[in-house]
């Protein structure tokens, strides 16, 4: 979402940085949206601190942080990629980032060739929070045409650091789908994590590969950002994926990981839902035999798996079996603010975990005030709420601790009427 670029006047001296603390990131001040500016003045050692003066100062950190991404030493580099993470999470930035985002886009590219390991990481990480920030436009645009060749050269690269891979293989597909402009590159980059993630499907035999775990999850990495691409695809994109795909995906709930088996089921209910758009009276060859293997997951008590790794895959597959049957969806309600918002859709859930595994706890925050976001859900612009009203809607700790008590008693009975106690007989 392009939007008009601001000169900001205050230039930045040299001084000492400081880590990014906690402190910085609860102090939610927008730099591009004037309605948020009436917000509670911060204090500092010195007494209370006027507004302008504490941004002044977050500035000054941001700018100290984007000079040390260019230090000699690894460590120094690694601590201000994370600095600028958790301020790009926890903050809308959009007039400082808009204003220097080639020399941030210059310092990710020099990391992410430079660097190893962790530093590689961080450096994919942050370009997707930068995108992020910058929205869906011009400017993402061209930060995104230095970066793709880069991810893409790691990605493909089997010898490279498997972390700096991983971050990279999720980092490429929220990256795509805010920035690219054309759909033949999108389909060109769901192509590369196709190359990743078929590795894991079972032989022409019906065995099924080796692969460590590290790898596995460089694949799982690639089938959810595979997974996210599917909700822009065309209808003709997604009736040659269904046929290619949706018979051979369900080889991979046999894996031996279970974040794979988790992943796999996930996008064969996105499948679905996204074919069932298509054609409600969608059918597919194999559909008892996926059902069966769904419902084997679903009240899976194998022994051989951690009891933690079956009951997360339980809670998963249940609602997947319900998708692939019933075409139902157990929906989830999310507050922010003043506001709500439903996941009601399997597309909706890719697309939000996708932006809450980078923005983190500050998720909520960009649902109030991040303008892209507010786009991507279909929330509207952001809604203005003053100080004053904002103080008003507080409830006591008190009543807040009613109201989780009784919001606690009833998940707990509702929950015991769903949970069958026979397959945990003979875990412990």
């Amino acid at each position: 979402m392009p939007r008009n670029k601001k000169k900001n006047s205050k230039g930045g001296q040299q001084r000492a940085v400081q880590p990014f603390s906690d402190e910085d990131a609860s102090i939610e001040t927008l730099s591009h949206c004037s309605s948020f500016s009436d917000v509670t003045s911060v204090a500092d050692e010195g007494g209370e601190a006027s507004e302008d003066t504490a941004q002044e100062d977050f500035q000054y950190k941001l700018k100290g942080f984007i000079d040390s991404t260019v230090d000699k030493s690894a460590k120094t580099r690694q601590g201000a990629l994370d600095g600028l993470k958790t301020a790009m999470a926890t903050r809308i930035l959009y007039e400082f980032i808009s204003e220097r985002r080639m020399t941030i886009t210059d310092s990710i590219e020099r990391c992410l060739k430079k660097g190893k390991g962790e530093e590689q990481r961080a450096a994919a990480s942050l370009a997707c929070l930068l995108c992020i920030q910058l929205g869906s436009g011009i400017e993402s645009e061209e930060v995104f045409k230095t970066l793709k060749p880069i991810f893409k050269t790691i990605l493909a690269d089997g010898s490279a650091n498997i972390q700096a891979r991983q971050a990279v293989a999720t980092s490429l597909g929220l990256c795509t789908l805010v920035a690219e402009d054309d759909i033949l590159d999108v389909q060109a980059t769901m192509e590369c994590f196709e190359n990743l993630f078929t590795r894991s499907y079972a032989r022409a035999d019906g065995t099924c590969p080796s692969i460590n775990p590290q790898t596995s999850q460089l694949h799982v990495n690639a089938l959810l950002s595979w997974a996210l691409l599917l909700t822009i695809c065309s209808a003709s994109q997604l009736k040659d994926i269904l046929k290619k795909h949706l018979p051979r995906l369900q080889q991979l709930l046999e894996s031996d990981d279970v974040n794979m088996r988790i992943a796999a089921g996930e996008t064969i209910a996105l499948l679905f839902e996204l074919a069932r758009d298509i054609d409600s009276e969608f059918e597919f060859d194999e559909w008892d035999e996926l059902c069966n293997k769904l419902n084997a997951l679903a009240t899976d008590c194998n022994k051989h798996r951690a009891k933690t790794d079956k009951r997360k895959q339980r809670s998963v597959f249940r609602d997947v079996l319900k998708a692939v049957e019933e075409g139902d969806f157990q929906s989830e309600t999310i507050r922010f603010g003043t506001e709500r918002m439903t996941i009601d859709s399997w597309v909706r859930k890719r697309t939000y975990d996708a932006f809450r595994e980078f923005v983190g706890s500050g998720m909520n925050y960009h649902l109030q005030a991040n303008e892209f976001i507010r786009d991507v859900f279909e929330l509207g612009p952001p809604i203005l709420v003053d100080s004053a009203t904002m103080k008003a809607m507080k409830i006591s700790r008190f009543e807040r601790h009613l109201h989780n008590s009784a919001a606690f008693k009833a998940r707990t009975k509702a929950r015991s009427k769903f949970r069958d106690k026979r397959v945990d007989v003979g875990e412990f």
